[in-house]
């Protein structure tokens, strides 16, 4: 029998590889089960990291030193990285302080969140299920809006949004409403499944990846079938470091949106 028709025999034989699906993002209950603080897998990954994040933190911030370690200087880093590349970049130093605090919350615990994602032990992205996103996505809606209150009054603020300047006026019809629908729905929407799609797919590619690996390498007994499991393996391990810079990207791209429509809520210079 020639090389393929052992390679289709071996193929037809094999149970398929076990490649993962939605359902691992609705993990069964492991605490609490049947009441309302039931937690699952990936909500115990979001306690454990935010824990891990804090201790962190605080820990650091308990041993600062004049002159700084290691450690200190990168954490020093991230966190004038956020201020000045992020806040300060686009809102400016003056209004920018005060949503200082806010913006790093978002990139540190965002980042963190989907670094889970390749953590052994995790293998999940805690940014994976539409909650967190989503929760990061009102929080920025709610500021925005804030601050239009504030600085312009709503009023002002939802005539400058839906009526712009320069459109003829028969157009206001079109513009207005399409207008009110983008900063109450499609901001917070585009956050949201901007985050959550990213890390979502990300999983996917990568368990498949080296789903595929096992597959052909431990579960058929032919050697040009390992080769090809070879293969599988090494893009699963380089979509394994793919995934760490799309965690760092999308929390700079969250916080740096977040930031934008806070700053668009303020009276425009002329």
């Amino acid at each position: 029998m020639s090389q393929v028709g052992s390679m289709t025999m071996l193929l037809s034989e094999a149970s398929g590889p076990s490649l993962p699906t939605i359902k691992d993002f609705l993990p069964p209950e492991i605490l609490f089960q049947g009441t309302p603080f039931a937690i699952n897998r990936i909500i115990f990954i979001r306690i454990v990291a935010t824990i891990v994040l804090l201790t962190v933190m605080c820990v650091t911030a308990s041993r600062v030193k004049l002159i700084p370690g290691r450690w200190q200087s990168a954490v020093e880093w991230v966190l004038d990285f956020v201020r000045n590349g992020i806040v300060y970049s686009v809102l400016g130093s003056e209004r920018g302080k005060r949503y200082v605090p806010m913006i790093t919350t978002i990139f540190m615990t965002v980042f963190v969140f989907n670094l889970c994602g390749v953590i052994p032990g995790a293998n999940m992205a805690a940014t994976a299920t539409i909650a967190t996103p989503l929760v990061f996505a009102l929080w920025t809606w709610c500021q925005y809006w804030i601050a239009a209150a504030r600085e312009q009054g709503l009023g002002h603020y939802l005539k400058e949004e839906m009526f712009p300047k320069g459109v003829p006026w028969p157009m206001y019809v079109i513009v207005a409403p399409i207008q009110l629908f983008e900063i109450a729905i499609v901001r917070p929407f585009s956050l949201t499944l901007r985050l959550f799609a990213n890390m979502l797919a990300g999983h996917m590619l990568v368990g498949t990846c080296l789903a595929m690996g096992q597959f052909y390498i431990i579960e058929m007994s032919n050697k040009l079938m390992t080769l090809v499991g070879g293969v599988w393996l090494i893009a699963g391990l380089v979509f394994v470091c793919f995934e760490i810079f799309v965690a760092a990207l999308q929390a700079y791209v969250f916080a740096t949106l977040s930031t934008v429509y806070i700053s668009q809520s303020y009276p425009q210079a002329e």
